[in-house]
């Protein structure tokens, strides 16, 4: 006998209201108000750390405008690139890339973004930022570091609301998984996008809090965040199903374990460069 929190997919909408015949989804709602924790933590922590993030609120609204038009067209752009079956078509005729709407002219939202895609486009917006304003790159990683984790909850509640980016298929017989599982056509699924919230959100934010007090090197907190966050999605990937136009590669490695993989190789590669020039600088 299946509980309620079973069938939740059945019995919530992921609409959360209409106006004027537009559709308002819960996951747009995560979404903003993740942009607004991050902001918020952010605004939080150079006002009560100005030693450590000397960053005016100006520079820090900025800022946010760079990278979220980074993350937003990189997200998209990553998962058009990596994801999307029909990528060329795509490519070739680029305007299609942000149209909201279908061919018949309903309004049916832009879905499908890409995580790594987003971290290519912040990066590029985070340096073309600090190049043009004269700021100081690591500064604004660091900061970023300790600000998006939590943010990052409510994009990973905001999918599990939308109903998208299933977990894989519960084995039978697992009583742990028959609580916590969520039917999706028949089948009990991990609540893969919840399991996500907690080790790439929470995790992370904690880990980060910490290496904030024992690190005090610059650019150090952006580097415990990418191998950590790295570390906790290529765990949450056991549990999230791949993308069926990707399926998995080398065995059982999904594109979100590859790609965590790299991520934390080039962490490691960033922390022994900020590890030589703190040797030189001393």
């Amino acid at each position: 006998m299946y509980s309620a929190w079973n069938n939740i997919y059945s019995i919530f909408n992921p609409v959360a209201f209409k106006i004027f015949g537009l559709e308002i989804h819960w996951y747009g709602i995560a979404y903003v108000l993740s942009l607004l924790v991050s902001l918020y933590i952010a605004k939080t922590f150079i006002k009560k750390d100005p030693k450590r993030f000397p960053i005016s609120n100006k520079n820090l609204e900025s800022f946010f405008i760079w990278v979220e038009i980074g993350v937003i067209l990189g997200a998209r752009v990553g998962y058009i690139f990596i994801y999307e079956p029909n990528s060329m078509y795509y490519f070739l005729h680029p305007w299609q890339i942000f149209n909201p709407f279908d061919t018949q002219g309903n309004f049916v939202g832009i879905r499908g973004m890409s995580y790594h895609g987003a971290l290519v486009g912040f990066l590029i917006a985070s340096i073309a930022f600090a190049y043009r304003k004269k700021q100081n790159f690591l500064l604004y990683m660091d900061l970023v570091a300790i600000s998006i984790p939590l943010g990052y909850v409510f994009g990973r509640i905001g999918n599990f609301l939308n109903q998208e980016l299933y977990g894989r298929v519960i084995p039978s017989g697992s009583i742990w998984g028959e609580k916590i599982g969520i039917l999706v056509d028949g089948e009990l699924r991990y609540p893969s996008q919840l399991i996500e919230a907690f080790l790439e959100g929470l995790i992370v934010f904690v880990s980060v809090l910490i290496a904030k007090k024992l690190l005090k090197t610059q650019g150090l907190l952006i580097v415990v965040y990418a191998i950590t966050y790295g570390i906790m999605r290529f765990i949450a990937e056991f549990y999230r199903e791949p993308d069926p136009q990707m399926g998995y590669y080398f065995g059982d490695l999904s594109m979100g374990q590859i790609l965590s993989i790299v991520m934390i190789f080039l962490s490691l590669g960033i922390l022994i460069y900020i590890k030589k020039n703190k040797n030189v600088q001393n």
